[in-house]
């Protein structure tokens, strides 16, 4: 589990940081060919870049995510049976409701 929330909170991290250097760079003209473009192009140009990186970060932890072992992970049994209680229950409860409308007409 922990490195499970390690890797979310790296991913989180760059999601931060990626679009911010970019428009960093662009803003303080440290990137090459940054220094031709009128402020226009650069603002659109940077603010692109950057949508386009939290986007690639984004593809990959989902990629990462994916090649996880499916098996490793298991529920937890008192969990899975509280929640199958809280169906049932529910279901008895819409049972009941249903049989009480029957009986009203």
């Amino acid at each position: 589990m922990a490195a499970v929330i390690t890797k979310f909170f790296i991913a989180s991290m760059f999601m931060w940081i990626a679009p911010l250097a970019i428009l960093f760079g662009f803003n303080h003209k440290l990137l090459p060919g940054s220094t031709n473009l009128s402020p226009y192009s650069m603002t659109l140009l940077s603010g692109f870049l950057a949508v386009i990186s939290v986007n690639i970060v984004i593809a990959f932890y989902i990629y990462m995510a994916m090649k996880e072992p499916s098996d490793k992970h298991e529920p937890d049994p008192a969990f899975v049976a509280e929640a199958k209680a809280s169906v049932n229950q529910s279901t008895g409860n819409a049972e009941s409701s249903s049989e009480s409308l029957k009986k009203q007409e």
